[in-house]
C-alpha cells in the first residue's frame, strides 16, 4: 500500500471512529427519550405560549386523559393548550412525530397552533418553512366540532404538493387531537363516537373457516368495493373548491375505470382462506405477531393506490387506514405484493397488496375502520390537487362471537388471532399448520423461475471468473460476451426484476442489527437476498468488483452508453490521476454522512440516499419528477465523457463494498515486473483509473473488468508479450534456416 492509499485509510479510520462515538451519544440520548412521557412541558414555554394561546399569561398543570394543561389569564380558564402527540397518532414520513402545540378555547375554537417538532426530511430539505407555517396557520379559528362535519367522500383537502404524507398527518392530528380535547373536556361537541370503538363482547371467531367464491364474499361484505370512474372523478374536482384541477380533467372516456378498488381484513380465518387459498393463508398466519391484523388490497384502473413515487424504502402516500383517532400509514415493511387471489371468480388485478398493521398500533379487528385513498391531479409543473375518498368496512358478523373478551382499557385490542387459530379444516388437502412454511418461502416458490435465471446468471458469471484466463486469450469472445453479461444485468436484473441493490438496503440492515433484526425481512426479496448472497461471497474471492462491474444495473447503463458514445467518436476525458485520487474518497465521505444519518434518523438518511440515481433510473425506468431526472441525466451525460463518472467518484454503495472488500483471499489479477516501471499502458486504458502509474491495481477502485487482463496476454499490444513474441518468431526464424541448411549442403554435395 502506497503512502496516498495509507494517509487515505487512516482518515476512513478516525471518521469510522467518530460515527461510532455519534453512535453510542444517540442510544443514550434514546434512552433518556424513553424514559419521558408527556413532552408538553419540554415544549411549552412563556414565549411560545404568545403564539399558542394569545391573551393566557400562565398555564397549570398538566391533566387529564388525554393530557392537557389548562391556560389561565389571572384565575380565570381561558381553555387548554396541549402537544398533538400526546393526544393523537402523529408519526409522519420519517416514522417519528411531528409535534405541534395547540391551544383550544372553552367554545372548541383552535386560537393557535405552533410546530415545535419534526424530522420530516421533504421539509428540512425541499419545502419552504413558511408554507408548512401559513398550512398550519389555516386550523387557527376553526372549532373542533368542523372536523366532524366533514364528508365521508370526495372531500378536497389542502396539501403542500411535494410534501404529501407530511401535511396528511399535520392536518389529521391537529384535527383529531382537538375533537378528542375538546370532546374530553365538554368544549362544544358532544360525544359522538370518534374515539376507537370497542366491541367488548365480540371476538374474531376461529372456528368460522368455511371458504366462499368471489360473489359471496363481495355480497356478505367480506370483501368491500370502491369503484371511480374518469367521469365520477372529474365531477369531483369540477365540484372542489379548486378551479385550476377542474380546468385539468383526466382524458378519455367517461365511462373508463379510473380505480376499482378491493379491500378485504384477511387475517380473519374465513376470508383470508377464500382469498389467499389454504397455503398463502397459513402462510400469513405463521408471519403475524401477537396483535398484528392484515389487510388485503387490490386495484385495477388507470390510477395507482401504491403511487408511482413508492419503491423501496419508502412509504405508500396514497392510502391510510383510519380507525377511529387512529391514522395508520404503511411503510414498505409493511407490505407484502402477491400475484393473483384464490377466491372462485376472482377478477385479476395488476396491483395486489398484504399491508400488515403493526402490533403497536392497537388495531381492533372487530371494530369498523375505514380506508383513506388520496386522489391526486398534476395542475401546473410541480403543483397538485387532491381529494380523499372513503371505503369504509367491519368484519360481518357471521365472523364474530359473542364469547366475551376481557378489557382492561378501551383502547385495548382482544388477544391475538395467531396464538387460537385451529388447524385447517379436514376438507383441506394442504398440510397442517406447523408444517407449513412461513410467508418468506411462500415468496420465494411464487418467484421460482426467476430465482433459476438468477442463478444461472451468477453460476456463468462464477464461470466467467475462475475461468478469465482462458477467456480473455480470446478477446472478441471476452468483449462479446460482457457486452451481453451487462445487457442482461440492465434489462433484465434492473428493468425487469428490480433487483437494483443500493446503500438504502446496507442501511437498514445495520439499523435492524441495533433494534429488532430479523431474518424474514430480508427473505422478503428473493432476488435482492440472492444478490446480497453473491456480492458477500464475490468480496471474500475478488472485491467489490464482482457486484459493481457486472451486476450493478446502473453501472451496466453507464458503461454501456460509454461504448456507444465511443462509437460515435464522443472526445474521452482523461482525468489527471493526482487529481483522479482526491475525488475517489469522495464517495467515502458520502457513505460515512449517510450511514451518520441513519444512526440518527433511517427515513432522512433513506431520503438523502437519492444521491444515488437508480431508484429513477433503474426501478422507476425514469417515471418520475423533473428534478430527479434531470440528475440522472446530468450523471449519465458526464459518463459519455468520463466512463462511469459516478461509480469513480459518487457512488456510496461502492464506497461501502470497498470498505470489507481488503478482506479478499485471493489477488486474481496478474502482473508483471515491468508494469509500471517501463509501461503504463494497463493505467492509461482501465476504464476507473484503479491502476496507479506505478502498476499496482488499487482493489478499492477495480471494477474487475478484466481488460488490463486482456492487455495481459495480448502479444500484440502489451510491450512484454511483444519482446516474448517477437524472441519467439526470431528463435522460430532461426531453427528453420538451420533445419534447412543441412538440405541445402546435400543438394549441392550431389551437385
Amino acid at each position: 500500500m502506497n503512502h496516498a492509499a495509507r494517509h487515505t485509510a487512516v482518515k476512513c479510520l478516525r471518521l469510522a471512529r467518530i460515527v461510532l462515538v455519534c453512535f453510542l451519544i444517540l442510544l443514550a440520548d434514546s434512552a433518556a427519550r424513553a424514559q419521558t412521557g408527556s413532552l408538553l412541558g419540554q415544549f411549552l414555554q412563556p414565549a411560545t405560549l404568545v403564539d399558542v394561546f394569545p391573551g393566557a399569561d400562565r398555564v397549570g398543570q398538566q391533566e387529564g386523559d388525554p393530557p392537557a394543561a389548562p391556560a389561565y389569564k389571572g384565575d380565570q380558564r381561558l381553555g387548554y393548550v396541549y402537544l398533538t402527540s400526546d393526544v393523537v397518532n402523529s408519526t409522519g414520513y420519517s416514522g417519528k412525530p411531528i409535534r405541534i402545540l395547540i391551544g383550544i378555547d372553552l367554545s372548541g375554537r383552535i386560537v393557535g397552533a405552533k410546530l415545535v417538532e419534526h424530522h420530516e426530511p421533504i421539509v428540512l430539505v425541499g419545502i419552504p418553512a413558511e408554507k408548512l407555517v401559513a398550512f398550519i396557520q389555516s386550523y387557527v379559528g376553526h372549532n373542533a366540532s368542523d372536523g366532524l362535519k366533514r364528508p365521508v367522500g370526495n372531500s378536497s383537502i389542502d396539501i403542500i404538493s411535494g410534501a404529501t404524507v407530511t401535511t396528511m398527518v399535520i392536518g389529521d392530528s391537529i384535527t383529531r387531537s382537538a375533537i378528542r380535547i375538546a370532546e374530553s373536556r365538554g368544549l362544544g361537541v358532544a360525544r359522538v363516537g370518534s374515539a376507537p370503538v370497542v366491541v367488548a363482547d365480540k371476538q374474531i371467531d376461529p372456528n368460522k373457516l368455511t371458504v366462499e367464491d368471489w360473489q359471496s364474499l363481495l355480497g356478505d361484505g367480506s370483501i368491500r368495493r370502491l369503484s371511480l370512474s374518469v367521469d365520477e372523478i372529474n365531477d369531483a374536482f369540477a365540484k372542489s373548491d379548486n378551479k385550476l384541477a377542474a380546468d385539468h380533467p383526466d382524458p378519455g372516456p367517461g365511462s373508463v375505470a379510473f380505480i376499482d378498488l378491493y379491500v378485504a381484513q384477511v387475517s380473519v380465518p374465513s376470508i383470508g382462506r377464500s382469498v389467499l387459498g389454504d397455503v398463502g393463508y397459513q402462510a400469513l398466519k405463521q408471519r403475524l405477531q401477537p396483535d398484528q391484523q392484515t389487510i388485503l388490497i387490490a386495484g385495477t384502473g388507470r390510477y395507482s393506490f401504491k403511487g408511482s413515487g413508492y419503491v423501496r424504502g419508502g412509504i405508500f402516500d396514497r392510502i391510510e387506514l383510519v380507525q377511529g383517532d387512529n391514522i395508520i400509514r404503511f411503510h414498505d415493511h409493511d407490505h407484502e405484493r402477491i400475484g393473483d387471489l384464490s377466491a372462485a371468480g376472482a377478477p385479476p388485478f395488476p396491483e395486489i397488496g398484504l399491508f400488515t398493521v403493526p402490533a403497536e398500533q392497537h388495531f381492533d379487528p372487530t371494530a369498523p375502520w375505514r380506508l383513506v385513498l388520496l386522489v391526486q391531479r398534476e395542475i401546473g409543473a410541480r403543483d397538485k390537487a387532491f381529494l380523499t375518498f372513503d371505503l369504509s368496512y367491519q368484519v360481518p358478523s357471521p365472523y364474530l362471537n359473542d364469547r366475551p373478551v376481557p378489557v382492561t382499557k378501551a383502547a385495548s385490542p382482544p388477544a391475538s388471532l395467531a396464538k387460537a387459530m385451529p388447524q385447517p379444516s379436514p376438507i383441506s388437502t394442504q398440510a397442517p399448520a406447523s408444517d407449513v412454511a412461513p410467508l418468506w418461502q411462500f415468496a420465494w416458490r411464487a418467484k421460482a423461475g426467476e430465482i433459476v435465471i438468477m442463478l444461472a446468471a451468477l453460476m456463468a458469471l462464477t464461470a466467467i471468473f475462475f475461468f478469465q484466463t482462458a477467456l480473455v486469450r480470446r478477446p472478441l469472445l471476452y468483449h462479446r460476451l460482457r457486452f451481453c453479461f451487462l445487457a442482461f444485468t440492465l434489462l433484465w436484473i434492473g428493468w425487469y426484476a428490480e433487483a437494483q441493490l443500493s446503500i438504502v438496503n446496507v442501511l437498514a440492515f445495520f439499523n435492524a442489527l441495533r433494534t429488532d433484526f430479523r431474518w424474514d425481512y430480508f427473505l422478503m426479496d428473493p432476488l435482492i437476498f440472492i444478490l446480497w448472497c453473491a456480492v458477500a461471497a464475490g468480496i471474500l474471492f475478488w472485491g467489490r468488483g464482482a457486484f459493481c462491474g457486472w451486476l450493478c444495473p446502473f453501472g451496466a447503463l453507464q458503461e454501456l452508453l460509454n461504448a456507444i458514445a465511443k462509437l460515435v467518436k464522443v472526445p474521452q476525458i482523461s482525468v489527471p490521476f493526482g487529481l483522479h485520487q482526491r475525488l475517489w474518497p469522495i464517495k467515502y465521505i458520502v457513505f460515512l454522512a449517510l450511514f451518520a444519518f441513519s444512526l440518527y434518523d433511517l427515513s432522512f438518511a433513506e431520503e438523502a440516499a437519492e444521491v444515488e440515481p437508480f431508484k429513477t433510473a433503474i426501478v422507476l425506468r425514469f417515471m418520475r419528477e423533473w428534478p430527479f431526472i434531470l440528475y440522472v441525466l446530468v450523471l449519465l451525460s458526464a459518463g459519455l465523457f468520463i466512463e462511469r463518472f459516478f461509480c469513480r467518484y459518487l457512488c456510496p454503495l461502492g464506497a461501502a463494498l470497498a470498505i470489507p472488500g481488503r478482506m479478499r483471499m485471493f489477488d486474481w489479477l496478474r502482473r508483471y515486473r515491468e508494469c509500471g516501471s517501463s509501461c503504463h499502458r494497463c493505467a492509461v486504458e482501465c476504464p476507473v483509473q484503479a491502476i496507479h502509474p506505478e502498476g499496482n491495481i488499487n482493489p478499492n477502485e477495480c471494477i474487475q473488468c478484466l481488460h488490463c487482463q486482456e492487455l495481459y496476454h495480448d502479444d500484440h499490444r502489451c510491450p512484454v508479450m511483444i519482446q516474448l513474441r517477437l524472441k519467439s518468431e526470431r528463435r522460430a526464424a532461426v531453427m528453420t534456416g538451420l533445419s534447412s541448411a543441412p538440405s541445402m549442403m546435400g543438394d549441392q554435395s550431389k551437385q
